[in-house]
């Protein structure tokens, strides 16, 4: 390959192929955009394959499907190949639905999409520096096997998670919840093959008194779909008492991927490090481990069906929440989402909920918006800012509050928000590089012939 992949000036360069990215990459890709895309994995998919998340959730407002375009494509591939069973209801009712999928299968069908539509990927690339000019970034410094290696581009797209093109650039950046810097926890996920769904299942209905959130829809429990299960508050309690978990997390969250006894363990929590620090990461991605072994030994010893369970991997990376926020054109916030404010620059809708996990211990905040079946809208205006004329954001680091943050971060959110990226990126490519200066209603447009949906009634 040599040098010759990094001695051009592409039109688009993506930094971060989780899944927003790549809505990004391949976007950009298939208007026909000159695209290369930089990962710090082995794979693409973000942490829906580099720290074991899942479901995906929600693509629904109600019975309404609000997020389409690249990412139910997405799911459209998964489903074909045999690694999901698509949109199925939450059984505890949470979201209206949640999309369980093979990770092992996303990685091959985010590779497909990449390769097909064009673009160049690195892999196992990190950003190293960035080169900026005033109000124009020129160029990134990678760091692979290459060694270190600069890459230009007319217009660069942040799909790192952590806001880290954006923060290396010198833009302005928030880190935290105003008051005192504290992120929601991390989290390192647990996955378990030969879990007894049959004997974890009689355990619940047998006890439902015991699953007060699951209790109202126990009718959608019993059918045969892949369920979501929060409970066993009183065990998790007892065990604490014994010394037995360390965890500030109040009860066990899994989820049952696509294929028979699978499940995927959302509950340690980690709490008192920023992700955009390396010694707080690392000592927390121990952190997190440490919690995992008390819990293999928790779930095995107390929650039936568990017990001869087979732990397939933790993380492989601790999962983060959230981290650095962009300050940009316009920053969303928690009142914009419970009133369902329009946009006119709307590039896309959800309707998750604002949901926050306590930074400082145990609990959650959940605020729902007032009506099921409510969504809100996503300005473009959040994914840039005055000082950078090229750049984009996109994914759980753009401009939202603290308590915004919490409900735009979910993969269906992130995916569609790369969509418009993408798709922004060619269309800014094709003149000065000036992201500022988009077209909207030209965007919006082709966002609608890309299969995305848009409310133009709330514009």
């Amino acid at each position: 390959m040599g040098k010759e992949v990094y001695e051009r000036m592409y039109d688009v360069i993506v930094a971060g192929a989780g899944v927003s990215g790549c809505a990004a990459a391949v976007s950009a890709g298939r208007a026909g955009a000159s695209v290369l895309v930089i990962e710090k994995n082995g794979y693409p998919g973000g942490t829906l394959t580099g720290c074991g998340v899942g479901p995906m959730m929600t693509f629904h407002a109600g019975d309404k499907q609000i997020i389409c375009g690249f990412m139910q494509e997405t799911v459209d591939r998964l489903m074909e190949k045999g690694y999901s069973p698509g949109h199925v209801p939450d059984t505890k009712q949470y979201t209206d639905t949640i999309t369980p999928f093979r990770a092992e299968g996303l990685k091959t069908v985010l590779d497909e999409m990449l390769v097909e539509s064009g673009c160049k990927v690195l892999l196992h690339t990190f950003v190293g520096a960035v080169e900026r000019e005033g109000e124009k970034i020129k160029g990134l410094t990678l760091c692979n096997k290459d060694g270190l290696n600069k890459a230009w581009a007319k217009v660069f797209i942040d799909a790192t998670g952590d806001g880290d093109v954006a923060a290396w650039a010198g833009l302005p950046m928030t880190n935290g919840r105003p008051e005192d810097g504290a992120s929601q926890p991390m989290t390192m996920k647990m996955k378990y093959c030969n879990v007894s769904t049959q004997k974890l299942k009689e355990h619940v209905l047998t006890h439902l008194d015991e699953f007060p959130k699951l209790k109202p829809h126990e009718k959608l429990f019993k059918e045969d779909i892949p369920i979501d299960l929060e409970g066993f508050d009183g065990e998790v309690a007892q065990a604490k008492a014994r010394g037995e978990l360390s965890m500030a997390r109040e009860n066990i969250l899994m989820f049952a991927t696509d294929r028979e006894g699978e499940y995927i363990i959302n509950t340690t929590r980690v709490i008192g490090y920023d992700a955009t620090d390396a010694s707080g990461l690392s000592e927390a991605e121990m952190a997190g481990r440490r919690q995992c072994a008390e819990l293999d030994r928790f779930l095995r010893k107390y929650v039936p069906g568990f017990e001869n369970a087979l732990l397939e991997f933790t993380g492989p990376s601790i999962g983060v929440r959230s981290s650095r926020q962009l300050r940009g054109v316009y920053t969303l916030t928690a009142g914009d989402i419970l009133s369902c404010k329009p946009f006119d620059s709307a590039v896309a809708h959800s309707g998750y909920p604002i949901d926050i996990h306590n930074p400082s211990g145990e609990g959650a905040e959940a605020i729902f918006l007032t009506e099921r079946g409510d969504y809100y809208s996503i300005p473009f205006e959040i994914m840039v800012c005055p000082e950078a004329s090229n750049l984009i954001v996109t994914g759980r680091c753009v401009s939202a509050t603290f308590e915004a943050q919490a409900a735009i971060r979910v993969t269906p959110s992130a995916g569609a928000l790369g969509q418009a990226a993408g798709t922004a990126a060619f269309l800014a490519a094709r003149k000065d590089g000036d992201v500022r200066k988009t077209e909207l209603a030209a965007l919006r447009e082709a966002l609608l012939r890309q299969g995305a949906y848009l409310d133009l009634a709330r514009a």
